[in-house]
């Protein structure tokens, strides 16, 4: 796992500078709950409730870089954005089931997927980076509600609304 100073050491080994606004970035990520991943929005509106004063672009910028760097993973889960959480490198890859309808999302762990994946890039001569699969599904929820002729596109199923609250309850904790 990245620490502040393994940060500046790489960042410094490419040219690069650790500014107080990675450093600020990095530690949200590492303090988030797990299973939390965040947009460039979300992470700029939770910024702007402690007063960071980083801009948005800053912040595209940035998670750009700790992506490329391998620190953060780019996931592309329903919304129209993508998310970011800390890439912990650990050798059991999470997945993620992700409702199309209400964006509720589960994260799950199976080796066999990673096996898989490692037995097709060696196959290719490659190296793999990163392993991660994202199944789309309907909850029972909306389906109940008669997707997707009859559900509103603001509609939320219970099951996210509850997990949302969770972790809002675990943030304020923190």
């Amino acid at each position: 796992m990245y620490t502040s100073s393994s940060l500046k050491a790489e960042l410094n080994a490419k040219g690069w500078r650790l500014t107080p606004q990675r450093e600020v970035i990095l530690q949200v990520f590492q303090n988030l709950p797990r299973g939390k991943h965040l947009s460039a929005e979300e992470l700029f509106e939770l910024l702007e409730k402690q007063e960071q004063g980083i801009s948005l672009s800053t912040i595209y910028r940035t998670l750009k870089l700790m992506t490329r760097m391998g620190i953060l993973r780019e996931l592309e889960l329903a919304e129209v954005h993508k998310h970011y959480e800390l890439n912990t490198t650990s050798p059991n890859h999470h997945h993620h089931i992700v409702c199309t309808q209400c964006n509720m999302t589960i994260e799950f762990e199976n080796s066999t997927i990673l096996k898989q994946a490692m037995k097709q890039v060696e196959k290719s001569g490659l190296e793999l980076i990163d392993c991660q699969l994202t199944i789309y599904a309907i909850c029972p929820e909306a389906i109940r509600k008669g997707f997707p002729a009859v559900v509103s596109p603001d509609w939320v199923c219970s099951r996210a609304i509850s997990a949302a609250n969770r972790l809002k309850e675990e943030e304020e904790d923190c």
